[in-house]
């Protein structure tokens, strides 16, 4: 029997972890049991054992019918992953889902529900939350320079004057206001993947899920925000550049490759000069905050340096370790 939702996960070094996503995807499918789901998991050639262990749970549990796993044969990032899980079953929608996700019961029958009301809509982005219910910002506008003016510059005269390009939307976003949402949870149409084509591989690792989302929005497809379909997100679990964010230490590679990437593909080369630009004028008033007594909002070490990788070449290397 094909599904109707398939559930894709992608597993680098994260075996418990993903087998306790897949085991929430298998208790919510059983909440709805009117709706077929199957879970595709794909080991992004982890070479830690989590394969094997996922494997083996797979076996002694015997969900050989609900669960498959794709041993990728090399580190193919987030795109290149899910696309092998978009690719592996014939569903009608793919739900794209974290290994540091766990989706409450309820959650496939209020997405189809969304779907079904809206029809033009090609991707839809559940309500995230901490463990504890409290809700994440999960719906976003497109970066731009003006955001990167904001972010760079960590004041509230630059975030009010520019609030209408400040790329997170909070946690009541206007539907008309929605150009993405987080990539740790979305139901993907089928149709609509069949109508802008899989996600980029040229990304690594971020950015990547904003890049889709604006791709289907240009081929009129829209975003819904669905706040029934509810899924804990314990953010962190399967990347690291939040936690260095928050430390303030230097983010990795790909993620200055991604974002080089992204912005020469939204507004071309003129375009990513004036993000880079716009971050070092935020810098330099971030900066002016001693006038006042006041320490200016860090940046990540070394960004002022790291802004410009792949400058001259934006659709260049990804950056993934080892490549």
């Amino acid at each position: 029997m094909s599904a109707r939702i398939s559930v894709s996960i992608i597993n680098y070094r994260t075996g418990q972890l993903t087998i306790d996503c897949v085991q929430s995807v298998i208790d919510a499918a059983r909440a709805d049991p009117e709706i077929a789901v199957k879970t595709i998991v794909v080991d992004n050639a982890s070479g830690d054992g989590s394969a094997d262990q996922i494997a083996a749970w797979i076996d002694a549990h015997d969900l050989g019918d609900q669960v498959q796993l794709v041993r990728s044969p090399t580190n193919t990032g987030f795109s290149g992953g899910h696309n092998q899980g978009i690719a592996a079953q014939d569903s009608d929608f793919v739900l794209v889902l974290n290994s540091d996700a766990a989706v409450r019961p309820g959650v496939f029958s209020a997405l189809m529900h969304a779907a079904e009301a809206h029809p033009d809509a090609g991707f839809f982005g559940p309500r995230l939350e901490d463990p504890d219910g409290t809700p994440q910002v999960s719906c976003f506008r497109a970066h731009s320079p003006q955001s990167e003016l904001i972010r760079a510059a960590g004041t509230g005269p630059v975030t009010r004057l520019l609030r209408k390009r400040e790329v997170a939307l909070g946690l009541h976003p206007s539907p008309e206001n929605i150009e993405w949402v987080s990539f740790a949870c979305v139901l993907l149409r089928r149709e609509m993947i069949q109508d802008v084509g899989l996600m980029d591989e040229g990304y690594f690792l971020y950015f990547e899920d904003a890049e889709y989302g604006l791709r289907a929005r240009r081929a009129r497809w829209g975003c819904a925000f669905v706040p029934e379909a509810r899924v804990i997100h314990y953010r962190g679990g399967s990347g690291p550049v939040k936690a260095l964010q928050k430390a303030r230490k230097r983010l990795p590679h790909y993620y200055y490759c991604a974002r080089t990437r992204f912005f020469y593909q939204l507004y071309g080369r003129s375009g990513l000069l004036a993000a880079n630009l716009a971050w070092h004028l935020g810098r330099g008033i971030a900066q002016l905050r001693r006038l006042t007594g006041r320490a200016p909002s860090p940046a990540a070490a070394q960004e002022a340096r790291d802004i410009w990788t792949n400058f001259t070449h934006p659709l260049g290397p990804r950056g993934a370790p080892g490549e």
